[in-house]
C-alpha cells in the first residue's frame, strides 16, 4: 500500500474520501495528527499530513519517529512525499516538480534521527536513498504532466524554522545542492531503517534569496503557487494510485532497512523492543 506524506500546501487533497481516522500512538510518541485512510477513485492509501492537520508543527517539532513507525504499522509499502521547497537553480521554477534523488543534511542535531540506540544498534547505506528504479517509472508518468518536472536533484535539509542568510544559501549552491528545504531529513532515513520505498515529489514554491536579481515574493504569491501546485500533486498521485504497487514492486529497500541491518544479536534485545523491531523489520 502506498503512504503519502504531505508537507506545507498538501496538508489536504479536496479529492480524498476518508476511509477511516487511524490510531497515532507508537513506542515513539503520536504520529503527526491528520493520520488517515484516504481512497482517492476506489484507490486506498494512508496519509499523513506531517507538520500535522493544521499545520501546528515546526520542522523540528515533528515526530519523524513516529510517523515512518505509524506508517509502517498500517501496512505501508512506500512512500510517496510532497512537500514544498525553495530553488537554488534559475532553471528549477515555482510550480516545477523537482524528484531529489539525493541529499544534504544540515539540520542542528535536534531531530532523533533513527530507530536504532538504547540497546539496538544496525547500520543502512544511504547512499541511494531512493530506489532508482522507482525514479525510473515515476519518469514515465511526469511526461504527460502539463508542468516542468526534474529528475536526479539534491535537496539540502536545514534546520528552520526561519530561512536561509544570502551567505548561506550562496554556500548551498556551491556545495551542488538544488533545492532546499527542511524536512526530508531524518525522513528518508528512517523509511530505509523500515525498509519502506521513498519517493519524493518537491513543488518549487519561490526562488531561495541567492538570487537578488528578484524582487522577493509576497506571501500571498507564495500561497497561490502553493494551491497551483496542491492541484499538480492530486493529479501525479491519482496515476501512482492507478498504477498500484507496480512502481515500488521491484525495489529492494525492505531488505535494505533494520531486517538485515540490525548488527546487535536477536536473543540480546529486550523484549518491549523486539516487538517494535518486529513491525519495522516486517
Amino acid at each position: 500500500m502506498w503512504a503519502v506524506i504531505g508537507g506545507s500546501g498538501f496538508e489536504k487533497f479536496d479529492g480524498f474520501q476518508v476511509i477511516e481516522e487511524l490510531d497515532r500512538s507508537t513506542p515513539f510518541g503520536e504520529a503527526s495528527s491528520g493520520f488517515k485512510k484516504v481512497s482517492i477513485n476506489g484507490e486506498e492509501c494512508l496519509f499523513l499530513s506531517r507538520h500535522g492537520a493544521h499545520h501546528e508543527l515546526l520542522p523540528s517539532e515533528v515526530n519523524f519517529r513516529a510517523n515512518i513507525f505509524a506508517l509502517k504499522k498500517y501496512g505501508a509499502k512506500a512512500i510517496i512525499s510532497f512537500s514544498a521547497v525553495g530553488s537554488l537553480r534559475a532553471e528549477l521554477k515555482p510550480g516545477d516538480m523537482v524528484v531529489s534523488t539525493q541529499y544534504m543534511d544540515r539540520t542542528k542535531g535536534l531531530r532523533t534521527h533513527t530507530f536504532c540506540g538504547d540497546g539496538v544498534v544496525g547500520h543502512m547505506s544511504l547512499a541511494k536513498p531512493v530506489n532508482e528504479s522507482m525514479v525510473k517509472k515515476l519518469k514515465e508518468l511526469c511526461k504527460s504532466r502539463s508542468w516542468d518536472c526534474h529528475f536526479d536533484k539534491t535537496y539540502i535539509c536545514i534546520e528552520g524554522p526561519n530561512f536561509s542568510t544570502i551567505a548561506e544559501s550562496e554556500h548551498y549552491r556551491a556545495m551542488g545542492a538544488d533545492i532546499i528545504g527542511m524536512t526530508h531529513f531524518p525522513e528518508y532515513a528512517l523509511a530505509r531503517e523500515a525498509g519502506l520505498s521513498y519517493l519524493s515529489g518537491c513543488f518549487v514554491t519561490d526562488y531561495d534569496c541567492w538570487d537578488q536579481s528578484r524582487p522577493h515574493v509576497t506571501l500571498e504569491e507564495v500561497i497561490d503557487v502553493m494551491r497551483k501546485n496542491n492541484s499538480k500533486a492530486f493529479e501525479l498521485l491519482t496515476d501512482i494510485l492507478k498504477s498500484k504497487d507496480a512502481i515500488y514492486k521491484d525495489c529492494s529497500c525492505a531488505n535494505e532497512g533494520l531486517r538485515t541491518g540490525l548488527m546487535t544479536p536477536w536473543e540480546l534485545i529486550s523484549a518491549d523492543k523486539k516487538q517494535w523491531l518486529d513491525v519495522l523489520r516486517g
